[in-house]
């Protein structure tokens, strides 16, 4: 398959999502399963359909670019072609000292983000899930890291070398709209629905000190490129009268950066993935 993904690396960006657009169409048209969580989950969102609808295609677009985004140079910056607004954020949030967590949503081009926030701002450290498929698996890792960032497979000396990398007042880069497996999140609220939910980000963030940053990597129009936005940074993250009983602090944490995460697929909601299973019971797994 890697011979696949080289010839699709050296097509252009605009020809990617005009492909990757009729792909997410043909998706929706073979599989009622996903049509039906699409729109129960853009129903749960209380959004009109219509607004969600160009999702169908990004969905497809997100497939079609990732040779390009993978295969792309070790030497080569991914910056030339995204808009950046927000830096000031950042900016601020290093100024303290006790480093950055960026965190985002399934929206967009989540797998461009880290690269640009790394050549921004990097090291930037993440973890993610290996494919199950050994081609894929060994793709991933080879993709993935660039001089700037270095991601790794989920474990505990994964999470430990994340703690360190705040310490040293650097950033660490996470999706927490992912379901984790079973024993390594709480069910909080996401859009008025019980979620199963990593609390990693949580944890870093309430034992470090460090800033919570979102951030939305938006797909332009006709192929155009990139608009990376940083958000300000999270706001009232320990809750009063929580100090003392760490599980309820830990729950109030996690549902703030839920609500972050909803004010981000709000931002942007033709290109959240909406068929993702965000509500489905998590896997029995560790890290």
């Amino acid at each position: 398959m890697l011979w696949l993904f080289r010839f699709f690396s050296v097509w252009p960006l605009a020809a990617l999502h005009a492909l990757g657009g009729a792909l997410g169409w043909l998706v929706w048209a073979l599989s009622p399963r996903y049509r039906a969580q699409f729109r129960a989950h853009v129903a749960q969102a209380g959004l009109p359909f219509q607004l969600a609808r160009p999702a169908i295609a990004e969905a497809g677009r997100f497939v079609a670019e990732l040779p390009k985004l993978w295969l792309r140079p070790q030497n080569q910056s991914c910056l030339g072609n995204v808009q950046i607004e927000g830096q000031a954020h950042a900016e601020q949030a290093f100024s303290h000292g006790k480093g950055v967590i960026f965190f985002g949503a399934h929206c967009g081009s989540f797998e461009l983000g880290p690269q640009a926030l790394a050549e921004l701002y990097g090291p930037i450290t993440a973890i993610y899930r290996p494919a199950r498929q050994a081609w894929l698996a060994s793709l991933e890792q080879m993709a993935r890291n660039r001089p700037q960032l270095n991601v790794l497979p989920a474990s505990l000396s994964s999470i430990r070398l994340m703690h360190k990398t705040l310490k040293a007042n650097q950033a660490v880069a996470l999706l927490p709209d992912q379901v984790p497996p079973e024993g390594l999140g709480v069910w909080a609220p996401f859009f008025g629905k019980p979620a199963y939910t990593m609390t990693l980000a949580a944890r870093l963030a309430l034992q470090s000190g460090a800033a919570l940053l979102p951030v939305t990597c938006e797909r332009r129009p006709s192929g155009q490129g990139y608009f990376l936005k940083i958000w300000p940074a999270l706001a009232d993250l320990q809750a009063d009268g929580a100090a003392d009983q760490p599980r309820a602090e830990l729950l109030h944490a996690v549902t703030r950066i839920n609500q972050a995460l909803e004010a981000l697929v709000l931002s942007q909601p033709g290109q959240y993935l909406w068929g993702y299973a965000r509500y489905k019971t998590p896997r029995k797994d560790t890290v």
